[in-house]
């Protein structure tokens, strides 16, 4: 661990002119990197910042620390702090010689220099095993940046393995990457349905209004890292339980293509159903099933989103009877509610 921490010292003693942040990364993260350059634009490198991305599995997160951040998902340090870092190196190894964590030593060694830990919602640890298709469905409100561990889960399209999910996925990010993995969520309501789109990813109808504030926790699709504990909580996020509920369970489209559409200022991106649901219809008073709907449309403006201070919101669509339903994306009206 500690030859891992050497890497910062051998880092800075090549002395690259004009650089201005540390990152660091295992040779399974997968980063954003257009992303992750708009994010640390909004800050001044010549002060010191260290930020991370914790574990989502809350027990990672205790027993090394809630105050540091986990190496899969990426460490970024400013340059100054990486350069006072790597000075103080062989001293912080030496004060602290019962660590064996990396990440921990880092955390540790920061600390003692004066900087704090500030953690980024788009880096993502993904220490979860399984289908994680919930959680990437109802991604928090920030950038995406980083994704870790995809070779501890399972494929996140289907038909596809990890490769060529990666690709698929990242096939979406090279045509957006402010918007990839957002939430978007509108309702249709001659139909009472619910679309919940995650760009570049998922999109999912549900046969009920649903509120925003209750789609954006995700579906727990997956397990944890290490074994379930007996008592909840199991993450650093609410969730909401997988049930077998027409009026809750979704029908599931994921991204079949992406490109672009016959306006030129817009992406199309187009869904394909998974899998048939296999439940009645929400038994809801007027609500009406979306069984026969199997393809997803969704438009997007061409130009990316500059800020992330409020979510966009959509339209809807949809003939009665047509296999076919159509999302356009924009900008939400003043006091618009999204439920």
């Amino acid at each position: 661990m500690a030859r891992m921490v050497h890497g910062i010292m051998e880092l800075i003693d090549q002395e690259h002119e004009g650089v201005r942040w540390v990152i660091m990364g295992d040779d399974d993260s997968i980063f954003f990197l257009e992303n992750l350059v708009d994010v640390l634009g909004k800050y001044d490198h010549n002060k010191y910042y260290y930020f991370g991305g914790q574990s989502e599995y809350i027990l990672s997160n205790f027993w090394y620390s809630f105050n540091q951040g986990f190496g899969g998902a990426g460490i970024i340090m400013s340059f100054p702090l990486a350069k006072a870092l790597a000075q103080d190196m062989e001293s912080c190894l030496r004060r602290y010689p019962h660590l064996r964590s990396a990440d921990l030593i880092t955390m540790t060694c920061i600390v003692d220099l004066g900087g704090s830990f500030i953690p980024l919602k788009g880096l993502h640890q993904i220490d979860l095993h399984g289908d994680i298709s919930g959680f990437l469905s109802s991604h928090p409100k920030e950038p995406l940046i980083s994704l870790h561990h995809f070779d501890a889960v399972s494929p996140i399209f289907p038909s596809m393995d990890r490769i060529q999910s990666t690709k698929h996925l990242m096939k979406a990010a090279k045509f957006d990457n402010s918007r990839i993995l957002q939430q978007i969520i509108c309702h249709h309501r001659l139909s009472n349905w619910t679309f919940s789109v995650s760009w570049g990813y998922s999109v999912h109808i549900y046969e009920k209004i649903m509120p925003r504030s209750h789609l954006i926790k995700p579906i727990e699709t997956f397990d944890t890292w290490s074994g379930r504990p007996q008592n909840p909580p199991f993450y650093m996020f609410n969730t909401r339980s997988h049930v077998k509920d027409s009026c809750e369970t979704p029908h599931i489209f994921y991204l079949k293509s992406i490109g672009g559409a016959q306006n030129k200022n817009e992406i199309m991106a187009t869904y394909s159903r998974s899998v048939v649901r296999k439940l009645q219809g929400c038994p809801i008073d007027g609500n009406h099933s979306a069984n026969y709907v199997n393809k997803i449309q969704v438009y997007s403006p061409r130009k990316k989103r500059a800020e992330m201070g409020r979510c966009e919101c959509c339209d809807i669509i949809h003939t009665t009877g047509s296999n076919k339903a159509q999302v356009k994306l924009r900008e939400c009206f003043t006091n618009e509610k999204i439920a």
